[in-house]
């Protein structure tokens, strides 16, 4: 499947999806040590987003969370890269900052991913294996 979209920061990844339905709050959800979702709340609880192509629908919370989403890149646990519906500026700056290749505005709704599918991030594009 190749799933056209709006490049928002450049670059290019590959590997495992991780995919939720729920929006994503950098600062308040994520354990900045270690990547792993840490609000019981959601529906990544106890999931590590580290090294992850994380797609989800769009964040939640503060500008902080652009300097959450660098913690978690200086700590080694950052996704490779990020998919959601619509990037709003937090998220947006966070994943320029660290070099996280950041897209949204995918043609296919984005409930159609799966968690542990191949996807190679690339622009423009998203190939899912």
């Amino acid at each position: 499947m190749r799933v056209r979209v709006r490049r928002i920061v450049s670059g290019s990844a590959e590997g495992e999806a991780l995919v939720t339905k729920q929006a994503i709050n950098f600062l308040a959800m994520i354990d900045l040590e270690n990547g792993v979702v840490k609000d019981k709340k959601h529906e990544l609880f106890g999931k590590s987003i580290a090294n992850k192509v994380l797609i989800f629908p769009n964040a939640t919370g503060s500008s902080v969370g652009a300097y959450s989403i660098y913690a978690l890149k200086i700590n080694g646990v950052a996704p490779k890269a990020m998919l959601c519906n619509k990037a709003d500026i937090t998220t947006a700056s966070g994943c320029a900052i660290s070099n996280i290749p950041l897209a949204d505005r995918p043609d296919t709704d984005i409930s159609t991913f799966r968690s542990r599918s191949k996807v190679k991030i690339c622009d423009n594009l998203i190939e899912v294996c």
